[in-house]
């Protein structure tokens, strides 16, 4: 077994990150730490996970929780990773990093979306974890960015698409829903059951920071800057993503053609699944699974192709793409601890 530590597993992805773990034929859970639950038992905290993860949180500090472990997911908010992250590569353990302080190539563009950068010079190192698009990137990186989850679902839909010249890179739109837990475990009035339930509502629609992360991987795609417009909604469900992308179509591309470059893109891929004709895909579908499932439809009036996208925010769209990206840094199996079906209904 490989040893493996998560600074930061209070939150929904650090949860998720253990019940993944926990279930993983090849890692062990050696450390987990959380200042605000330091010294209780994680079962205790996360009673799912009780007779299957027992540790105490601790508050080591990062090179500490490093020191037992080859791989350490960092599993906290901007900035917080940024400032542990190289005591971690110092002490010789690998990085998962679900925050989004090593996703941007360009340190101009993390400064204007987030907060300025106190380790620029690990940008360059930094490989960006989709595995579908950098698998021998992942496999010989020490620092991974794992995306974030609206970007997933956009990118899987759309980058095949656009290396293969089959959508014009401009005029892009996408609407995306997340359920609740993609906006973290904190205590927020907007979060609240009264404020989510039976509630329907965009948010950050003057631009979500997922944006220029989308924009960056999809002009890499198409070779030439591409301007993405961006809607974020929250649904009222724990968790699950569905993405609604626009795009217009070149000549002679039709439903068909949009399928065919999925397949032939995704062939041997075990977690993107392109739905026959007439099958549209469905949050429920993907619920605690690592899967992300597309479909196409043409509007007949407008000529526009609607590209359809979903995924579990956890899983696919968080921790489960961080146990794809730690299996191959490790030199495991890809879809070792990955291959739960969907939770249904």
């Amino acid at each position: 077994m490989i040893p493996v530590a998560i600074l930061g597993g209070s939150g929904y992805t650090g949860v998720e990150l253990m019940r993944l773990i926990a279930m993983h034929p090849g890692l062990e859970l050696t450390a987990v730490s959380s200042r605000q639950f330091e010294g209780q038992k994680v079962s205790r905290v996360f009673g799912a996970l009780e007779g299957r993860v027992d540790l105490p949180f601790t508050s080591a500090d990062p090179a500490t929780l490093a020191a037992g472990a080859r791989l350490v997911f960092t599993a906290v908010p901007h900035q917080t990773a940024m400032a542990a992250v190289p005591a971690i590569l110092a002490a010789g353990a690998k990085v998962v990093d679900l925050s989004a302080d090593f996703r941007l190539r360009d340190v101009a563009t993390y400064q204007e979306w987030y907060a300025p950068h106190t380790c620029p010079e690990l940008l360059d190192q930094a490989v960006y974890g989709l595995p579908e698009f950098y698998r021998q990137q992942v496999k010989a990186a020490r620092l991974v960015a794992n995306p974030g989850c609206y970007v997933t679902s956009v990118l899987v839909a759309l980058v095949p698409l656009l290396r293969a010249g089959l959508v014009s890179p401009q005029g892009l739109i996408a609407d995306s829903a997340s359920g609740v837990s993609g906006a973290g475990r904190g205590a927020k009035l907007n979060l609240l059951h009264g404020e989510v339930h039976e509630n329907f509502k965009a948010y950050a629609v003057a631009g979500h920071r997922h944006t220029p992360e989308m924009e960056q991987e999809l002009s890499l795609a198409a070779g030439a800057p591409v301007r993405l417009t961006f809607t974020p909604h929250l649904l009222p469900l724990d968790r699950g993503i569905l993405s609604t992308i626009y795009a217009q179509p070149l000549a002679g591309v039709d439903e068909q053609a949009v399928r065919d470059c999925w397949r032939t893109a995704y062939a041997g891929e075990p977690f993107i699944r392109p739905l026959d004709k007439g099958l549209l895909p469905a949050t429920k579908e993907v619920r605690g699974s690592n899967r992300v499932q597309l479909a196409v439809a043409i509007d007949p009036r407008s000529g526009l192709l609607k590209l359809f996208a979903a995924l579990d925010n956890l899983t696919k769209g968080a921790s489960g793409q961080a146990v794809q990206n730690a299996n191959l840094m490790l030199g495991l199996a890809e879809t070792a601890g990955l291959m739960e079906l969907a939770v249904t209904p």
